[in-house]
């Protein structure tokens, strides 16, 4: 049985693999297992699973306890998940503060998504004094590691001239990138591009073919732009 396993010592990997099978159960029992051997990805996987509901009961209070335990270890992942609680206020008060804190910690061991997010409140003054050249500076640097929601917003602060000079070819060039790996805010954002012939040879098809793409993963705005075509 499993507690017999567990005496010969389960290794990390039989947990993740439970888990990937959707065993919850025989994976949680690994995990805390491991966790209180202070395993550091074990007690990653904790706050993972509590976050999630997964073989347990969702609890964003007790994600948060285990997020913050491997965060403070140094963990950039679980750093700009606390991040990410603080911000949406999942299990704790709302935080902008606080959020902005542990995405800083994230973002300084060049964890792309936590760049990304860290250039979003600077770029909606969440937390912070609203300011597009910071908030750039965070989405380039996330940008430049494929990360595709910073290169779609990069791409809107160049299309507006936000923090940068308004430069529609750039734009289109961040939208693409984002767009060919599937992100449907890029797609439709390229179906502007065409729509209104910025920086490229107007092209009503092209729009179409751009807002169908987003259209088909449920982008509203698209929907509705093509029924008005």
């Amino acid at each position: 049985g499993l507690a017999l396993t567990l005496s010969f010592g389960t290794t990390y990997n039989e947990g993740v693999e439970a888990a990937n099978k959707g065993d919850y159960k025989t994976a949680l029992i690994i995990f805390e297992d491991l966790a209180s051997k202070n395993d550091t990805k074990a007690k990653f996987n904790l706050g993972i699973m509590y976050y999630n509901g997964y073989g347990v009961k969702q609890d964003y209070k007790k994600a948060l306890e285990w997020y913050e335990k491997v965060a403070d270890e140094g963990l950039k992942e679980a750093q700009f998940n606390v991040g990410v609680m603080y911000n949406n206020g999942e299990g704790v008060k709302q935080d902008y503060k606080k959020a902005i804190e542990w995405y800083e910690k994230a973002a300084a061991q060049g964890y792309a998504p936590a760049q990304s997010n860290l250039g979003s409140m600077y770029n909606f003054g969440h937390g912070v004094k609203q300011d597009y050249l910071i908030a750039k500076k965070w989405y380039e640097k996330s940008a430049a590691q494929g990360f595709i929601v910073a290169q779609h917003n990069l791409g809107v602060l160049y299309a507006k001239g936000l923090g940068v000079k308004q430069d529609y070819q750039k734009a289109k060039e961040l939208y693409e990138k984002a767009a060919a790996q599937g992100f449907a805010a890029a797609q439709y954002n390229l179906g502007v591009i065409y729509d209104f012939g910025h920086g490229v040879k107007q092209d009503y098809l092209k729009a179409i073919e751009w807002w169908e793409k987003a259209a088909a993963q449920g982008n509203v705005v698209a929907q509705k732009n093509l029924g008005v075509i």
